[in-house]
């Protein structure tokens, strides 16, 4: 069982905060909830929209039919009715927006204390549960469905990818966090910079006037002992690279949170991409050691997050976290256990960091000796033979759908929700295939080639138009992927679940 419920209008009028307070009773009533949000960079007018999805069973990702429209404005509904499923229920009028919510949880069976209890949390609650209480006292329908079981999964967490990361960098002991505002970077920058205002909060977040400046101050502050975290998007990342060769010279820690968007240039601001593989992979000039994680969903970007603290002080490189818009702003439900580690700043003492090539005393401020670059190149490339190793101690991937398949489905990133939707649909149709998510890019794990040799039909699947994967795969497999088994989106939308898996059944036959 799985609903779709769409919320639109013009920018302005409220969709997020609806949004908000209709997954809140659901997850009440007892369902997992997963949304994403669309919209234009305006700050009035245009169309966004949030497409709510709910299930009795866990939903990663959203589909394409509306069960449920709320209308906003009038644009609303010419531009969604192609969607809208047989006996789907439409709300519209010129009303306010907290009408809208009534109406939704009256149709839901969602109960009025519930709704009492989310209109606490706004502003102006009399006038607003007074809106709410007409448009639930309006409405007649009610969709029956059951009141689920609340404790039979634990307990839920509900975040956006953002929220995550900031409370997986809390975790890790942040510090400080440095950025200049880029989206979709900016909601991680909004989350901390909240948080910092919280009555035991011992982080900083501190907003400076370029990405150039950032990355800078951020490695001056690790390189004194403190964890600093920056974040940025491509167009920002792109002047970092300088200070990212800096990093990997001097082996001062640093994490980086690279938030992808469509490019090139300024591309497509508010939209999604993962476009950005090869810039996280390659950036900077020379040689040396970088750690690259890409989370998939709300509950590894807190793990992940973690992960990158931990490696980027145990060996002193900077760890790239790889994210994207649908992975940041798009907010669901997951079981609430958590597997953390303990981050020690690796720096405890002062010490001298040159970007020159130095000997090992750092006696001198520069060294041109043939002996010298030679050893400091030797020293680097055992360190990353050294965290090669060490990554098949972590987690480099996850295994989904049928594990005995030969038929391979591969990818990264935010894709994964999408994934493993689209295969319990293709499970309903007697059709199967193995889902690997790569979550440690770089170094690219041994058990993940074995995994590959393994497979009679890889598909990749990837949110950008030259499969950026599939020339990681040639690189570090020598396996390469056949044009027609590559499914790619790069509109800068998400993939939905159900075109997705006929995607992959028409790769299936």
């Amino acid at each position: 069982m799985k609903y779709n419920i769409l919320i639109g209008g013009a920018a302005g009028q409220g969709s997020n905060i609806i949004t908000d307070i209709v997954s809140e009773g659901l997850l009440n009533k007892g369902y997992y909830v997963f949304y994403s949000r669309d919209y234009q960079s305006l700050i009035r007018g245009g169309h966004n929209f949030n497409l709510l999805s709910f299930s009795d069973e866990p939903v990663y990702s959203n589909s394409s039919g509306i069960d449920i429209l709320v209308c906003l404005d009038s644009k609303t509904e010419d531009i969604h009715k192609k969607a809208l499923k047989k006996n789907a229920i439409v709300l519209s009028g010129s009303n306010p927006n907290m009408f809208f919510a009534g109406q939704i949880y009256k149709i839901l069976g969602i109960e009025l204390e519930i709704l009492e209890k989310q209109m606490k949390k706004l502003k102006n609650f009399v006038e607003n549960m007074k809106e709410a209480l007409k448009g639930y006292n309006s409405e007649k329908r009610n969709l029956g469905l059951p009141k689920l079981n609340q404790n039979a999964h634990g307990g839920l967490r509900f975040m956006t990818g953002s929220q995550a990361i900031a409370y997986g960098a809390l975790k890790s002991g942040l510090d400080l966090y440095y950025a200049y505002p880029m989206t979709p970077a900016t909601p991680l920058m909004m989350e901390l910079g909240q948080m910092q205002l919280e009555k035991d909060s011992r982080h900083k977040v501190i907003e400076l006037e370029s990405e150039i400046a950032v990355i800078n101050a951020a490695l001056g502050s690790n390189l004194l002992g403190s964890k600093a975290m920056i974040g940025t998007s491509g167009g920002g990342f792109d002047l970092m690279t300088e200070s990212l060769s800096l990093a990997g010279m001097a082996e001062i820690p640093l994490v980086i949170y690279l938030s992808q968007r469509p490019g090139p240039s300024t591309g497509v601001a508010t939209y999604t991409s993962q476009g950005d593989l090869n810039l996280a992979l390659h950036a900077g000039h020379g040689e040396f050691s970088r750690i690259v994680i890409a989370p998939g969903d709300s509950k590894e970007s807190i793990e992940k997050t973690n992960e990158c603290f931990y490696l980027s002080q145990k060996y002193r490189v900077p760890c790239i976290l790889l994210g994207d818009k649908h992975l940041a702003e798009s907010k669901q439900s997951f079981e609430s256990e958590l597997d953390l580690r303990e981050v020690e700043s690796s720096i405890v003492k002062p010490e001298r960091f040159n970007s020159y090539e130095a000997d090992e005393d750092k006696d001198e401020i520069a060294s041109e000796e043939a002996g010298v670059i030679k050893k400091n190149h030797d020293k680097r490339l055992k360190k990353q033979k050294i965290i090669e190793k060490d990554i098949e101690n972590f987690e480099a991937y996850k295994t989904f759908g049928n594990t005995n398949s030969k038929n391979l489905i591969l990818s990264w990133g935010s894709t994964k929700g999408s994934i493993i939707d689209a295969l319990k649909i293709l499970e309903e149709q007697d059709k199967s295939a193995k889902f690997i998510q790569i979550l440690i890019v770089e170094p690219f794990s041994r058990k993940i080639i074995s995994e590959l040799n393994k497979a009679k039909k890889i598909i990749v699947v990837e949110n950008n138009s030259t499969s950026q994967l599939s020339r990681l795969l040639a690189e570090k497999a020598q396996i390469v992927v056949d044009d027609k088994n590559k499914i790619l989106r790069y509109d800068g939308r998400p993939f939905l679940s159900d075109e997705l898996a006929e995607e992959i059944r028409r790769r299936l036959k």
